[in-house]
């Protein structure tokens, strides 16, 4: 007699799920502290470093400060790493927009968001990825394919009355399904 003839045949596959539940709760948990700390050690050297009038040698601190925390924690903390984090504090400066992106989003994200024009397109590729589960990959092409953009462009094309058909216009996919590629215009 084996063990699984023993057990209910539901057991078994009800344990297989709450552990995987439970493995990606702590993953989205440790993403989410690791965002979180990411933008307080950004947002602290920033504040201590560079805002305090200590600019004109801040380079050189910031490079130290680098080197002593990649010394006791590792690669993260490189000059490269730290100068990303620091962006993310200014690029985000209010923690109650962070905290629900770090939820859902990771680091490899928020590096493709940065180097974005405005706050405005920061979040709107942000909340798109959330809402459509964009992993960085299919992030980085709708900014190539310059999904804002394509949106925007869309929603002015509509008379102000029309919620309803702008909504339908926001997912680039739409025009792909149409049969209307990066050449097109959203009104064509």
């Amino acid at each position: 007699m084996t063990i699984e003839s023993l057990l209910p045949k539901h057991l078994l596959p009800e344990l297989v799920a709450l552990i995987e539940a439970g493995q990606q709760q702590v993953a989205i948990n440790v993403n989410s502290t690791l965002l979180l700390v990411y933008w307080q050690v950004g947002k602290r050297i920033n504040e201590e470093i560079l805002n305090n009038e200590r600019a004109t040698y801040g380079k050189q601190v910031v490079a130290s400060v680098a080197e002593e925390l990649t010394q006791k924690f590792g690669n993260t903390f490189q000059l490269r790493n730290l100068r990303r984090m620091m962006q993310f504090a200014q690029v985000f400066p209010d923690l109650e927009i962070v905290t629900p992106l770090a939820t859902h989003l990771s680091w490899s994200h928020f590096i493709l968001i940065f180097p974005l024009d405005s706050l405005e397109e920061q979040l709107f590729y942000a909340q798109q990825a959330i809402a459509s589960n964009w992993g960085k990959r299919e992030l980085k092409h709708q900014i190539d394919r310059k999904a804002y953009e394509r949106t925007a462009i869309a929603d002015s094309q509509l008379p102000s009355g029309e919620h309803t058909m702008k909504s339908v216009f926001k997912d680039p996919y739409f025009l792909d399904f149409l049969g209307l590629k990066d050449g097109y215009l959203e009104n064509d």
